[in-house]
């Protein structure tokens, strides 16, 4: 999978002073930065009130092709730590580095190329509900200007990966909120991006279309995506023995085999 490491603007991709759409088209990140961790945090502090921190000094290393849980009781900052990765918030001390560079570095007008290779999945689906489910997902790739054809083609495939091929001209608002939710998916992963973060994905689920749910974001994560996955939900905790991030009065603790054994049995773990 190819993704695009120039999300700072500065490289020389440029056709009439508009950056190049890179999908599919070769090498997309240097060797050298193939090699980073895709996520870095390091003494991140972020407060809303004072004495009331939401992250306290977090330090916290995710490897390209990870797929890891974050999780704590509400209020802990799961949802924070995941909108600063794409900027919609920044960190008040501390660095957060994302394929080597320090997302807060980035000048304004660099930001959508950081969100290029940033795919999200709210719980709220976040669709237009008078829009087919082919703009939904298309809309993500219209805003780079590219060929109609090759749309057609991308939102196809997506489409077909989360299991709703065929279903491109339904309106949304007649979905179910599991197919609802499998657009929105199609939506996030369509461009390719190199990061699927989901907020809760499965919040508004009945469990067994939560475990549905889940088991489509490890299919994306076989391919080579990074996943980081928030949840309260411990039932889906136990499901698989994925690296679990617990946040919890400022703090991460780290619990990198998950909580399910080889053997199916289940471990101990700081959970709330």
């Amino acid at each position: 999978m190819a993704y695009d490491d120039d999300f700072d603007g500065s490289g020389d991709r440029r056709e009439g002073g508009a950056f190049r759409p890179m999908l599919r088209q070769g090498k997309r990140f240097s060797q050298e930065a193939a090699h980073r961790p895709i996520l870095v945090f390091e003494d991140v502090f972020k407060s809303y009130r004072a004495g009331r921190p939401v992250l306290r000094g977090a330090n916290l290393v995710i490897e390209r092709g990870e797929f890891a849980f974050v999780t704590g009781p509400s209020g802990a900052g799961k949802s924070t730590l995941l909108r600063m990765l794409y900027r919609a918030e920044n960190a008040d001390e501390g660095r957060i580095l994302f394929m080597g560079k320090d997302i807060a570095r980035l000048k304004d007008d660099s930001i959508p190329f950081l969100r290029r290779n940033i795919g999200v999945v709210f719980q709220q689906f976040k669709l237009v509900e008078n829009w087919s489910v082919f703009e939904n997902v298309a809309v993500t790739l219209e805003v780079l200007r590219l060929p109609e054809k090759l749309v057609r083609t991308r939102v196809g495939e997506a489409l077909e990966r989360v299991g709703l091929s065929g279903r491109g001209e339904e309106p949304a608002r007649v979905l179910s909120g599991g197919e609802q939710q499998r657009v929105a998916i199609a939506r996030a992963i369509v461009g390719e991006p190199a990061l699927i973060l989901a907020d809760e994905p499965t919040g508004n689920l009945d469990p067994q279309l939560a475990i549905d749910i889940l088991g489509l974001f490890e299919e994306i994560h076989e391919q080579g995506t990074t996943v980081l996955f928030a949840t309260h939900d411990r039932t889906l905790l136990e499901q698989r023995p994925h690296r679990i991030i617990v946040l919890d009065e400022g703090k991460i603790t780290d619990v990198r085999r998950g909580l399910v054994t080889e053997d199916g049995n289940f471990l101990s773990a700081p959970l709330h």
